[in-house]
């Protein structure tokens, strides 16, 4: 039973996939159908406007004004040319949309597919034919008013112009002429329009309305730009050159170099340019005649700049120059007393190669900018470079002298430190000898039972150091490094000598100090006795360190701070 119910259930799903598989298929069938039908009748309708195209309406316009062979000639062409689009074009299409009919109804939708196209393109290239044909119609037809309107503006155009020529008059000069001349030619070709209408000669009449066109505006060009131009060419331009020509020669009075501007033949070539101008103004050719104008009247005005230039740099030239020759002169005398006591330097100092080699390009540097300044002098005092270059060379020179008085800096620096070295090591030795003779007049001062072996080494080593010393700064020439460091050996050993004989001395004081405080309790208590008895012998042999431990040991017995009240005492 349970077999028998699935059976059942796959036969209805089967069934009902089918049915559903062919209303689908039905209903793309169908609207495939509508599509192409859809498609051919759209041909048909674009065949019927093709057929009512309004050649024949337009042709009829034409009929009545045909006054010449030529525009006969014209109409029965497009006469033909109509009847031949409508009895061979459509008529060939109109055989395509039935075959394409026979084709629809047998349900071959492959070669419809062909078909639809063929006459889609026949469709086309007869429209195109048409609209053709139309367009040169009319045309003719338009040809009337659209002409008769541009005409009428350009009048109005002509008109104005005229009107501002005529109330100007006096601003064109010897122009005038040739305008009035280029007036009566549009004047003419007012009335060639005229005729060119009344005979229907329309090719003729866009060639007079193009030239018309191209005459009006070049005679608004005309009239707005020859005032400026003739005004530019006779008037300001010549009386800039008057100006430039008078502070040219008003330069050249207190010596500016002005060659480099080569003003004389620029001059000329501006009066040739505006000569040339004027002759092109004559015959009304305006042809950048404005931009060139305006190139020569700001070459003349950058000239003014120049002129600036010039005395401005001339100023700052002369300022530089004075501040330049007096610093020159004063390093030239120093590099040269130094270079001329080069050798006593040598025997005085132990000088190494780098040293030497920069003292010797500074001066060979101060060679050649002396030279060169030589030139630039000589430059200007025959004024033949401009004071913007000399401006330019000057501060050239004066950032060359500087570089060089850093490297001379340097090298003086290093020669300075020298001497310097040398003053400072006498000092030192005169400063280290008198602490040597403090220390031995302190020695001798406290007289101690007995002077250590160990003060006499370090006076020894002292002594010679401080000979050592002696023995550098006699030595020609001084070797700084290393009397520097004999110095700084001499220095220390004296100040050990010192710092060892305050100490030996602080030391015995208060060895002496404590075993006289003790001496009141030796009575007293034996063990003091015996332990003061033990510091005095070391004190007289020279132990003075272990005689002050021994003796403030001894005494801490019977009173513990006597170590404080020792220190408070030996500072007091």
């Amino acid at each position: 039973m349970h077999e028998d119910g699935s059976i059942l259930f796959i036969a209805t799903f089967i069934i009902v996939v089918l049915i559903v598989l062919f209303i689908i298929f039905h209903i793309i069938k169908k609207r495939r159908s509508a599509k192409y039908r859809a498609i051919i009748d759209n041909l048909e309708r674009e065949k019927n406007l093709i057929a009512s195209t309004p050649v024949p309406s337009e042709l009829s316009k034409i009929e009545p004004i045909i006054k010449n062979e030529k525009m006969e000639e014209k109409f029965n062409d497009w006469q033909e040319k109509f009847e031949k689009i409508k009895k061979t074009d459509l008529s060939r299409i109109d055989d395509m949309i039935v075959e394409l009919d026979i084709y629809f109804d047998k349900k071959d939708y492959k070669s419809c597919r062909y078909r639809i196209a063929k006459t889609e393109l026949e469709i086309y290239k007869a429209r195109e034919k048409a609209n053709h044909l139309l367009e040169q119609i009319m045309e003719i037809t338009l040809s009337e008013e659209k002409y008769r309107s541009i005409v009428t503006k350009l009048k109005t155009k002509y008109r104005k112009e005229n009107k501002e020529y005529q109330q100007h008059k006096d601003l064109y000069d010897d122009v005038q002429e040739a305008i009035s001349l280029q007036l009566e030619n549009i004047e003419k070709r007012f009335l060639d329009f005229e005729k060119a209408m009344d005979a229907n000669e329309y090719n003729e009449v866009v060639h007079i309305v193009k030239a018309l066109d191209t005459m009006i505006d070049h005679m608004g060009i005309i009239v707005e730009e020859v005032p400026d131009v003739l005004l530019m060419a006779k008037q300001l331009i010549p009386k800039r050159i008057k100006e430039v020509e008078a502070v040219w020669k008003e330069m050249e009075e207190v010596d500016y170099p002005l060659s480099y501007l080569n003003l004389e033949y620029n001059i000329q070539e501006a009066n040739n340019n505006i000569n040339t101008i004027l002759d092109k103004v004559k015959v009304l050719n305006l042809e950048d005649c404005m931009f060139e104008l305006k190139t020569i009247l700001d070459y003349l005005d950058s000239l003014f700049v120049d002129f600036e230039k010039e005395r401005l740099s001339r100023k700052v030239y002369e300022e530089i120059d004075k501040d330049f020759s007096k610093k020159l002169k004063k390093t030239n005398k120093l590099v040269e007393d130094v270079y001329a006591q080069l050798d006593d330097i040598k025997k005085m100092y132990d000088l190494n190669d780098e040293d030497l080699e920069i003292i010797k390009d500074v001066n060979k540097t101060l060679v050649v900018i002396n030279d060169d300044y030589k030139k630039l002098v000589g430059q200007v005092g025959q004024a033949t470079s401009p004071y913007s270059i000399m401006h330019k060379e000057i501060e050239d020179l004066t950032i060359r002298l500087k570089q060089m008085e850093e490297s001379f800096d340097i090298a003086l620096k290093s020669l300075g430190n020298m001497y310097d070295d040398e003053q400072r090591a006498r000092e030192q030795l005169t400063e280290i000898e008198g602490f040597l003779k403090r220390c031995k007049v302190k020695i001798r001062s406290y007289k101690l039972p007995i002077i250590t072996d160990n003060y006499f080494v370090q006076l020894a080593e002292a002594n010679e150091a401080i000979l050592e010393v002696i023995k550098e700064l006699e030595k020609k020439p001084i070797v700084i490094p290393v009397l520097n460091t004999r110095v700084d050996t001499a220095r220390d050993l004296v100040l050990k000598l010192y710092n060892t004989t305050n100490e030996m001395i602080k030391t015995a004081q208060m060895a002496e100090m404590a075993i006289v405080y003790g001496n009141r309790y030796r009575n007293d208590y034996s063990e003091i006795d015996s332990g003061l008895l033990q510091a005095e012998k070391e004190f007289f042999k020279g132990d003075y360190k272990k005689s002050l431990d021994t003796s403030i040991r001894t005494t801490k017995l019977v009173d513990e701070n006597i170590y404080k009240k020792l220190l408070a005492v030996y500072d007091d």
